[in-house]
This record gives structure tokens, sequence and C-alpha cells, in this order.
């Protein structure tokens, strides 16, 4: 294999490689388009994150700015994804994303390592693992995601996590790692946030 083809392995490789600098660099620019772009110019953001993804769906939203090491081409978003101001993606691999999630402000979601052993990190050696999120999840604001996670569908991760494991649908969870707290349960569906009850006529 060669290096671009490790990208995306799970095995060590050196990202200094030329060829993945040259594409990279073709992603920056893009990026930086992006959030070069006036709030009124939303039809110029959606042609550029067509562009600048692996996929995205319909009525999709970022927020710029907006970070990603290789500008979204390792992203796949479903439809109705919403990001708030400085999503950070370190997509050197795969990064799925399901229907209606949305993120809110300073969330990273990082698919890349570093060796823990010194000697292989002065070489410069990474690895990268794909992080997969589901449909209908909240991240809260400053949330980050490490490699190799999967989080089910229906979850809402509490601000200022960090989730080190796999999360299971239809759980709350938040803290430092990140542990499903509870289900969302009876309680959620009479009130949407502490006393403030849920109209009935919105079900």
């Amino acid at each position: 294999m060669n290096d671009i083809e490790k990208m995306h392995s799970r095995a060590l490789y050196n990202p200094s490689d030329p060829e993945i600098s040259k594409i990279q660099l073709s992603c920056l620019e893009r990026l930086y388009d992006f959030n070069q772009t006036r709030p009124s110019e939303g039809d110029k953001r959606h042609r550029l994150l067509h562009e600048m993804f692996a996929e995205i769906g319909e009525r999709c939203y970022i927020e710029p700015p907006f970070h990603a090491n290789f500008g979204g081409r390792h992203v796949h978003f479903g439809d109705d994804v919403y990001a708030n101001f400085n999503l950070t993606l370190v997509d050197d691999t795969h990064i799925y994303v399901g229907n209606r999630t949305m993120f809110g402000p300073n969330v990273t979601i990082a698919t890349a390592g570093h060796p823990i052993l010194p000697e292989l990190r002065a070489q410069g050696y990474q690895y990268n693992v794909p992080v997969s999120i589901g449909d209908n999840c909240w991240i809260g604001a400053s949330v980050t995601i490490l490699p190799g996670v999967t989080i089910g569908d229906n979850v809402v991760v509490g601000a200022g996590s960090v989730v080190t494991k796999d999360l299971p649908d239809n759980v709350v969870a938040y803290g430092d790692p990140c542990k499903a707290v509870r289900t969302v349960n009876a309680h959620d569906k009479a009130y949407y946030f502490k006393e403030l009850k849920i109209d009935p006529k919105l079900l």
C-alpha cells in the first residue's frame, strides 16, 4: 500500500508524502474560499460544500468559520445537518454523520492519532480511524470526539464532553470521559428544559 491507501486502512503512515500534501493543499484552498463568504452568499456556500465534501445531503448548514484537515474531502453528511461556529473535523479519514444531527459551537471530531512511542512520533507517523455519528443527534458545545468512536441514533452529548468510547442509541451522555448517563425517557416527552413543558400539540 502507498501512503494515500494507508490513510484509510488504520495503518501507520507518514502524512508528509508529497502527493498527500498536494491533495490537502487543494482542499484547504476551497475551505479558505468557504470561510471568506459573506452571510448573504448562501448559494455560494452551498456550492462550495458540495465541491468540498465526499457527500453532503439536502439543507445542510455549516456556520463559518469551519476547520478541516482536508476541507471535508472525507466527510459524509446526511440531510439537515447543522453545525455552529468553529466545527473542527480532523478528516484525515472518513467521518460519517446521519440525518438531522446538530453540532454546537467549538465541536472537534478527530480521526487521526499518533503513536505513544516517541521514536515513532519523531519520524512523523500517524494513523487514522473513522468516526460515525447516527441520525438525530445533538452534540453539545465544545465536545471532542476521538478516533474510532461510533455514536448511535438519537443521542445527546453534553457540552464539554470528551467521547472516547462508543455510545448506543437513545442515550443522554456527558463527562470526561463521556459516559451514557440515562436513556431518553418519558420525562423528556413532557419537558424540554428543566421545568419548561412541551406543548402536546408539537408532538
